[in-house]
């Protein structure tokens, strides 16, 4: 039986790959739970200092596998509903970057997977988007309804989950959906340059980094500062911090061990 999620570890790069090319990488069940055990596996790896969230295939994920939209019970629906949150969480509780590589469509539960990352390098002639209101359903599914009036704007997030209208990539890059768009032929360099610059930092300081953003979203200014205040006392006594004094003092690529 083919494996519905790939994991490989190498260089410090940890990728994980839907693996559903022919149905468009959508997520069943399954996939669900396996994705959720990669990107656990992945975050808990020593030899993984970056993840790289990618897909098979011709689109990147194409969301929920039309073959889970049966009839059910209300109450059937909402665990299946809440455990489609399950990697959105794994991806943003992760002390670890991650990148989502768009070398093709991001849309539905894909745009949610890719929304919650932390960088989204997408290939030009992709599409991004929530389509859930045509089908009559909450345009807000899988984490849409949280990042994009965050990374967008509340006009534009309003507009594109009520509408469901797909946006091209220069689109994307032109909202801020996604942070660079390259040709097709340059996209996996892209990536693999972003990943290595990602793998070569201190991990220590893009641990709380990550910390202190996520922990933005939800509280007041002041807390937020008493959090940047903690996440440095906790930085300025690493090796990394001082390796990184030395190695900008001597000229030279500093050596971070995350420690």
């Amino acid at each position: 039986m083919i494996d519905e999620v790939l994991l490989e570890i190498a260089g410090g790069v940890a990728t994980v790959t839907l693996n559903r090319p022919d149905r468009l990488n959508t997520l069943a069940i399954p996939t669900l739970d396996r994705l959720v055990e990669a990107l656990d596996e992945a975050a808990a790896s020593e030899d993984a200092r970056v993840v790289v969230l990618a897909g098979n295939g011709r689109v990147f994920c194409a969301g929920a596998d039309q073959a889970e939209m049966v009839e059910r019970a209300p109450q059937e629906w909402e665990p299946i509903v809440r455990r489609y949150l399950d990697p959105v969480r794994a991806i943003v509780r992760m002390d670890k970057p991650v990148i989502a590589a768009l070398h093709g469509d991001a849309v539905g539960g894909g745009l949610g997977l890719a929304l919650a990352c932390d960088f989204r390098i997408a290939s030009e002639g992709i599409r991004m988007g929530a389509p859930f209101t045509p089908i009559g359903l909450a345009g807000c599914d899988m984490s849409a309804g949280w990042f994009l009036p965050r990374l967008v704007g509340l006009g534009t997030a309003t507009e594109l989950m009520f509408t469901g209208r797909l946006v091209k990539a220069p689109e994307a890059l032109a909202i801020g959906l996604v942070h660079r768009v390259v040709a097709q032929k340059e996209f996996l360099s892209e990536v693999e340059e972003l990943a290595a610059r990602l793998a070569a930092g201190a991990p220590i300081a893009l641990r709380w980094t990550k910390r202190a953003i996520h922990r933005s979203l939800g509280v007041d200014m002041d807390a937020e500062f008493e959090f940047e205040i903690f996440a440095q006392v906790q930085c300025i006594q690493t090796e990394d911090h001082r390796e990184g004094v030395r190695a900008f003092r001597e000229k030279r690529v500093p050596i971070f061990k995350g420690l």
